[in-house]
This record gives structure tokens, C-alpha cells and sequence, in this order.
């Protein structure tokens, strides 16, 4: 479907670029030609996966340990990418998310949730925008955030805010940066498993059913969003700004998906705080 150099000569940063959704979409932008930068906390997760991309594409990857929670390590990670060569696309993927009643949440368990997918995003964004703008270059948001931002979602509060909160930056920023060459864009992925989102979303003893209640009977393929994320960030969706796109399978039109949670009994939800606490 897409042409084999539709990313060549594009420099993209990856947030969370290790494992997940963030490594399948990194290593398909780098087969579509694209040089690459992923980063995360654990280092040798980063460059175990960079390694595994070179031998299996070639190409360019970089991996840098960044803690996203802290603005200056973000400002002294965008330096060092700019200082090896400008950056053309800013992917905000990383975040973090359990479920929980609300009412147990603690402070430090909700900005445990806030700090990566609320401010790390923030924070990178801000960064790369700058850097555009007193470049005089030209950008691309591209967030990844979840149906929440349409339906909100119970048992996980803090997560369904942050993400909102990115869409509203999206759109606010597609408006003020836009004149400037810098376009804002984003995805609502519904169900694409992963070993990080199903330990935290699917705890034992819950069947979350997800291919189910899909109206097409399945979850996505890790290569479907890195589709849609490849072509939101191409030329070829150049005037695509401000928007959200939802890949669900039609999903959120049925619920939130969280609901099954609210027949837990008392004890359910004590044996789930337990072995998170464990984590």
C-alpha cells in the first residue's frame, strides 16, 4: 500500500520506542525509510530493540535513556538529537496507566500515571517545537492517545485526563503552530495487546473479552496502527491537522470497556492493589 521510501529523509523520535506499540511503529517507519530515535527509561531495552531493528532493516536507530518525567532530561535529549542532526517528527507514545478504584488512588499513584503520559508528552512536545520554530523547519505531532478522550473511562481516571489533556493540546497547538509549519495529529488505538497494557489492564481473573465486544470480532495488529501512524505523519497527509483518529474496530461506539469491573467484589480489588504493590 505504501511506497518503500514514504519516510525517507525523515528523522523521528519515538517516546516509549523500546517494546509495544512504540517499537512496532518505530520499525516500520524505519522499513519505510526513515532514521529513527527511540527513547525510554531502560537503556538496554532501547538498544537491545535498535539492535534487533538494524539486523532485521537496516538503517538508522539511536536509543537514549530519557526520563520523560523531568523536563531537563528532556531539553538535554532534544539537544543531543539536534546536535547530531535536526528531527522532523516527534511520535508521543510513551505513558503509563493500571486500573483502580478511584477512591483508593493515591497522590503519588496518580502522578505516577500523570507525570509520563500527561507532562512527558507535554514536555517533549514543547521541546521539539521549539526547536522547530527557531530552526524555521517544519514538524509533526503525532500522539497516541485512546477512545477514553470520547467515552471517559472508569477505573482508570488519571490515564482517561492525561489523554484528553493531549487532545486538547492537540488541537490548541494545530491552530498555533500550524502557520508555523507544524502540524499536530493523533490516534485513539482501541485493543492492540501488548505483554506491558495487558498485565496492567488485564489482571488475572478478569476476561476482559476484548474480540468479543468488538463489533469485528478481533483486536488490531501492531501493523495496522503502524499504517495509520506512517501515513499521519507522511507528506501525503499534509493537510491533516488538529485531528484524531479513532482505530478501534468501532469499539467505543458499544462502551468504554470497563464496566465489566464494576461486578468485582471487595476482595477482587484488594488481591489487584496487592500484586500491583508487588510490581
Amino acid at each position: 500500500m505504501f511506497e518503500q521510501g514514504l519516510l525517507k529523509g525523515k528523522r523521528i523520535l519515538v517516546t516509549g520506542g523500546g517494546s509495544g506499540l512504540g517499537a512496532a511503529m518505530a520499525d516500520r517507519f524505519l522499513e519505510l525509510g526513515a532514521d529513527l530515535v527511540i527513547c525510554g527509561r531502560r537503556l538496554e531495552v532501547l538498544e537491545a530493540t535498535a539492535a534487533a531493528m538494524r539486523a532485521s532493516r537496516g538503517g538508522n536507530v539511536t536509543a537514549i535513556r530519557c526520563d520523560l518525567r523531568d523536563g531537563a532530561n528532556v531539553e538535554a535529549m532534544m539537544d543531543t538529537i539536534w546536535g547530531a542532526a535536526p528531527l522532523d517528527v516527534l511520535v508521543n507514545n510513551a505513558a503509563a496507566t493500571f486500573i483502580a478504584q478511584s477512591e483508593h488512588l493515591s497522590f503519588g499513584a496518580a502522578d505516577a500515571i500523570l507525570a509520563p503520559t500527561l507532562h512527558g508528552t507535554l514536555y517533549c512536545t514543547l521541546a521539539a517545537g521549539r526547536c522547530w520554530i527557531e530552526s524555521g523547519r517544519r514538524g509533526v505531532v503525532l500522539s497516541i492517545l485512546s477512545t477514553s478522550t470520547i467515552t471517559g473511562r472508569a477505573f482508570t481516571v488519571p490515564s482517561a485526563m492525561a489523554k484528553s489533556a493531549v487532545l486538547a493540546m492537540t488541537k490548541s497547538l494545530a491552530v498555533e503552530w500550524g502557520p508555523k509549519g507544524i502540524r499536530t495529529v493523533a490516534i485513539a488505538p482501541g485493543a492492540f495487546p501488548t505483554p506491558g497494557a495487558t498485565d496492567q489492564l488485564r489482571p488475572t481473573g478478569r476476561d476482559q473479552g476484548w474480540a468479543l465486544r468488538n463489533p469485528l470480532g478481533r483486536v488490531g495488529e501492531h501493523r495496522e496502527l503502524a499504517d495509520l501512524a506512517s501515513f499521519l505523519i507522511s507528506d501525503s497527509a499534509a493537510y491533516i491537522n488538529g485531528e484524531m483518529v479513532v482505530q478501534d474496530g468501532g469499539a467505543h461506539l458499544r462502551s468504554s470497556g470497563a464496566e465489566d469491573l464494576l461486578e468485582w467484589t471487595d476482595a477482587q480489588w484488594q488481591q489487584q492493589r496487592a500484586a500491583r504493590s508487588k510490581r
